[in-house]
């Protein structure tokens, strides 16, 4: 049954809602986390590393939802800055280097919009990613776990193939802050969500998700075990799909995608 927007940011904000660090403790083994930029510091809203999937080397790139007031404040309300961006980089460049196809999680609200975060160079930081993300040799599946929001989930979407879980949305902008700025009135906020078309069944319709996750009834939380075996498999089917494949056959396909759209 379709869900509306309102009703689907409802369960995504259920806190017992797997996150980023649940789903990379559950599907991937010997994950070792890289931290740092390399040039400003450590940003925690991010969380890089590789590991391993059934004996397969990758690299996890991941945005973390806070679900606690501690973890609001550790993870910046889940808002990265552009260290954070910049660390992603970094490890997507690695995972170049070595050949490992990369995992991206998405879960954010948007990239922090502060003055800090403008001063160390945010918009050039998110730029610079979208740009060589498109031309990345290796293949990277970017999946959406929980909300998607502006251009700090854009980021990370920037894939060969792009799944969604079924209560996950994608959209430029959060409905009540769009209906603040289309109608002047942030009550109309269900009214913007429907103009916004931010659902995994929309977006599968537009050709931006290639892939929708069922979830249980009430939401992922309610039955995680399914979710990580299911995001498990597609992650391994993905990754086999595109094994073989020449750099310039995988660049070429995300190339495709995009130009398509």
């Amino acid at each position: 049954m379709e869900k509306s927007a309102i009703e689907c940011l409802s369960i995504i904000n259920n806190k017992e809602r797997p996150n980023a660090i649940d789903f990379i403790n559950n599907i991937f083994d010997n994950f070792i986390e890289i931290h740092g930029d390399r040039l400003c510091g450590d940003d925690k809203a991010i969380i890089t590393g590789i590991a391993t999937i059934e004996d397969i080397p990758v690299t996890v790139i991941g945005q973390i939802r806070a679900r606690t007031p501690l973890e609001r404040k550790e993870y910046n309300f889940s808002m990265a800055m552009p260290e954070g961006f910049r660390k992603a980089l970094r490890c997507a460049r690695q995972a170049e280097k070595f050949n490992r196809p990369i995992i991206f999680f998405v879960d954010t609200v948007g990239a922090y919009p502060g003055v800090e975060a403008e001063k160390r160079g945010q918009h050039s930081a998110i730029s610079k990613n979208l740009m060589e993300f498109i031309f990345l040799k290796v293949p990277t599946f970017s999946i959406l776990i929980g909300n998607g929001g502006s251009a700090g989930a854009l980021t990370f979407s920037i894939a060969n193939e792009v799944c969604a879980l079924e209560n996950s949305v994608l959209s430029v902008i959060s409905p009540k802050a769009g209906a603040n700025i289309i109608f002047k009135d942030s009550s109309r906020e269900k009214e913007a969500a429907s103009i916004l078309k931010m659902t995994s069944d929309v977006l599968k319709d537009l050709k931006i998700v290639d892939n929708i996750i069922d979830e249980p009834n009430g939401g992922a939380h309610n039955c995680k075990d399914y979710i990580y075996k299911q995001l498990k498999d597609y992650i391994i089917k993905s990754i086999n799909k595109y094994k073989g494949r020449s750099s310039k056959s995988i660049i070429n396909s995300r190339y495709l995608k995009y130009r398509s759209l």
